[in-house]
């Protein structure tokens, strides 16, 4: 199996996935119930969307365990499962990889705590780095090829989770933060402060994923390959804007607006490019496709940046594809 270090030389940049939840919902999860349980549960089916990423082109495939660590698990009374929950959902991806005739990796996924750090919130630094250190070993023990912190907002997190993923395995660790508040984190942090930071950490990727929309995802990733010199950069926006239509929650970004996005992220200095909520496997083959230059890139020119309603983003990233009753916060 080849290292992500070796991949990432050999071929100049790799394709990413697109989203989980979403294709989780439409195979069957009911609003409210754990993604992450599926691992267990039904297995075949979360197999099943990895393969449709790998068939659409993906190089590297994250695994579904974004909640899966112990402060997320304990909404939904798992937290004493954490090493069951997360190992089987690496195996459940290393399946999809490994079936084809050319190197795919697996990249353990791992998303917020829910929970803010002290002085903000009530979770210490010391026990959010423990959770992280709890899921990226039982990541490891599952067989990942990578651990990829996603989906953060300030930089006490990300180290914590830096630190927790370093203390448990020598996995390389990619972490990407959500760029959706006029081009800043939630909690304010810039591209250019999270890119300096992070390399000077010696962490093995940096990107941006989710967000509220394609120009601020893409200005974020401009900042942080500025910011970062030569570490790899990592893109993963959502599918365009996240709309409402009754209860259903739907993304107006079409496989050519992304795969023109693409080409984008990639002239910013991009080497790790794929997408994220609302995304799907027909998105990721035009992006694939566009990349390697077997299809011409689609001529729609870069998006303005637009703030959208805070209604209409998904609170709890991949995890929330339809209305429920209460907004869950992460």
């Amino acid at each position: 199996m080849s290292t992500f270090s070796d991949l990432l030389h050999a071929k100049g940049y790799l394709i990413l996935d697109g989203a989980m939840g979403t294709q989780l919902f439409d195979a069957g999860l009911t609003a409210g119930d754990a993604p992450e349980l599926w691992n267990l549960e039904h297995p075949d089916r979360v197999s099943d969307i990895h393969r449709s990423y790998v068939a659409a082109g993906s190089d590297i495939v994250l695994s579904n365990t974004f909640g899966g660590n112990r402060h997320r698990l304990k909404l939904h009374d798992l937290q004493g499962r954490v090493a069951e929950i997360n190992a089987a959902g690496v195996r459940c991806a290393r399946v999809a990889a490994d079936e084809g005739d050319r190197p795919v990796l697996v990249a353990g996924s791992m998303g917020p705590t829910g929970e803010l750090i002290e002085p903000l919130g009530a979770l210490s630094e010391a026990d959010t780095e423990a959770a992280f250190a709890e899921q990226a070993e039982a990541l490891e023990a599952g067989g990942a090829d990578l651990i990829w912190i996603e989906t953060l907002s300030d930089l006490p997190a990300v180290e914590a989770a830096l630190r927790g993923a370093r203390r448990a395995t020598d996995l390389p660790v990619v972490a990407t933060l959500s760029f959706d508040t006029a081009g800043r984190t939630m909690m304010g942090l810039t591209g250019t402060e999270a890119g300096r930071r992070l390399s000077e950490l010696g962490i093995d990727g940096i990107g941006a994923n989710c967000g509220a929309n394609l120009a601020d995802t893409e200005a974020a990733v401009a900042d942080i390959r500025t910011a970062a010199g030569d570490m790899p950069v990592a893109s993963k926006a959502n599918a365009g804007i996240p709309v409402w239509k009754g209860a259903d929650l739907s993304y107006d970004g079409t496989p050519e607006v992304l795969a023109a996005h693409a080409c984008r992220a990639r002239d910013a200095g991009a080497s790790l490019i794929g997408a994220c909520c609302g995304s799907t496997p027909a998105h990721i083959s035009m992006m694939a496709d566009v990349l390697a230059g077997r299809v011409p890139a689609p001529d729609i020119g870069p998006p303005e940046g637009t703030r959208v309603d805070e209604s209409a983003i998904d609170p709890d990233h991949h995890r929330s594809g339809r209305r429920s009753g209460r907004r869950r916060r992460t």
